[in-house]
């Protein structure tokens, strides 16, 4: 017999009481995106606030979710819960992070302390710049004080996504390429703690020399924060004390300085603005497929009509 399904209020609060199947089941609702979406972020947001993201990207093989493995062991040692978002932008028939980050991982599938879950922009109305933060906010308000967010690699939604956390991870590995390629993933701005990752391979020492020549050239050598390059080997867990400690260390500085509510309040601006340019951009694509729309088309390719007069109509069709 088919499982009933509960109305988001009731999944919700099945959710805040401790039930991991109904978490799931919210998370996929967010990632589809629809009415049932917006009604859990209106339950979510007044919840939320007192969770901290942090983000992990980097190219594809770096070993993050190797490394993201091993901090989880670190802070489950800690006594600390977390949750853990996979981003995968790639369509959802590939598999993606949909299999691989779940089976590095799966050390901890089964601690009621971990919650890890793929995510994929699945045909979400907004995309993944909308989904990732509803997802964050859902996590930090069933009371997951701290959420890892880690990316599959450094295009530009993946960059996008992983800055937008309160402390993003930058993981590298030896010989990672000509710091030409980091500035063109947009990496060196986003970058709060820079990770060498399988630091026992020949090219740690001349990676980390790169980086370092790539601060001082570049406009964080003048900021109070300068981000730290720590050694990692995820395999085995060494070098990820000091790299949670660097996280907290820039937490704390982020916290003392404002920045933190800078960034928030940034995002959270950022985003409004996304929603309204989302559903203004929905309503006007539902009003340029009629009559009208092929009329002032035709006008344009024919020069009776230029194309900002004809856009000036069809948007004033979408302020009535």
């Amino acid at each position: 017999m088919a499982r009933k399904r509960l109305p988001a209020p009731e999944l919700f609060a099945s959710a805040l009481a401790g039930d991991r199947s109904s978490l799931a089941r919210l998370l996929s609702l967010i990632e589809r995106g629809d009415d049932e979406a917006r009604e859990i972020g209106r339950l979510a947001y007044p919840l939320s606030g007192d969770g901290y993201t942090v983000g992990l990207t980097g190219a594809p093989g770096a070993g993050k979710s190797t490394l993201t493995s091993s901090i989880i062991g670190h802070l489950r040692s800690l006594d600390l819960e977390i949750a853990v978002l996979a981003i995968d932008p790639s369509s959802p028939f590939t598999g993606g992070a949909i299999l691989g980050d779940r089976v590095r991982m799966q050390d901890h599938a089964t601690d009621p302390g971990v919650f890890i879950r793929s995510m994929a922009t699945r045909g979400h109305l907004g995309g993944l710049s909308l989904a990732t933060p509803e997802a964050v906010r859902a996590l930090d308000a069933i009371g997951r004080r701290w959420i890892l967010v880690e990316t599959v690699g450094v295009g530009q939604v993946e960059v996008e996504v992983a800055g937008k956390a309160d402390t993003t991870v930058v993981v590298v590995n030896p010989g990672w390429g000509d710091s030409v390629q980091a500035n063109k993933a947009g990496l060196m701005e986003i970058a709060d703690v820079f990770v060498i990752n399988k630091a026992d391979r020949k090219g740690a020492d001349e990676t980390r020399r790169d980086l370092m020549q790539m601060l001082d050239l570049s406009d964080l050598a003048h900021e109070a924060w300068r981000p730290p390059i720590l050694n990692t080997t995820g395999t085995t867990g060494e070098g990820v004390p000091e790299l949670w400690e660097a996280v907290l260390s820039h937490r704390a500085h982020a916290e003392e300085s404002g920045i933190l509510k800078e960034r928030r309040t940034f995002r959270l601006r950022e985003e409004l603005r996304e929603i309204i340019a989302q559903r203004l951009g929905r309503k006007a694509r539902a009003i340029c497929t009629g009559t009208r729309w092929d009329e002032l088309t035709e006008e344009v390719v024919e020069r009776t009509t230029d194309p900002w007069t004809a856009a000036d109509e069809m948007l004033a069709a979408v302020d009535a």
